[in-house]
């Protein structure tokens, strides 16, 4: 009887915690776009290493948005470390928190475009 109480308390903080990683992982909790000069892209951290960047949307960086960008998103990450210092819009899913292996902030870019 007792083991099997255990067993379900056991399954049930599985179930949750699975759950929550899960619906933090997969459900954005905003997606939009902004455009600035993209000032800087470093590969920052001591033990896990993560893509941090910043874009400013004001004069002399009076506006600064700072995002993070996934380490799978390659192709994005290497559009930003050829575009620094250009004008760019980035598309970006905010999420509803953040682990530390993924990065600073809640904003993830997905995508990059050259501004003309």
């Amino acid at each position: 009887m007792l083991r099997k109480i255990i067993l379900y308390i056991v399954l049930s903080l599985s179930l949750i915690t699975a759950g929550y990683f899960s619906f933090i992982y997969y459900v954005p909790y905003s997606e939009g776009v902004r455009s600035g000069e993209l000032i800087k892209i470093s590969h920052k951290g001591f033990l896990v290493k993560t893509w941090e960047g910043e874009l400013s949307q004001g004069i002399s960086g009076a506006q600064i948005f700072a995002f993070s960008i996934m380490d799978n998103e390659t192709t994005v990450i290497e559009e930003l470390k050829q575009n620094q210092g250009k004008k760019v819009t980035l598309e970006y899913e905010e999420r509803y928190k953040t682990f530390f292996w993924w990065g600073d902030t809640r904003y993830f870019i997905t995508k990059v475009t050259i501004e003309k």
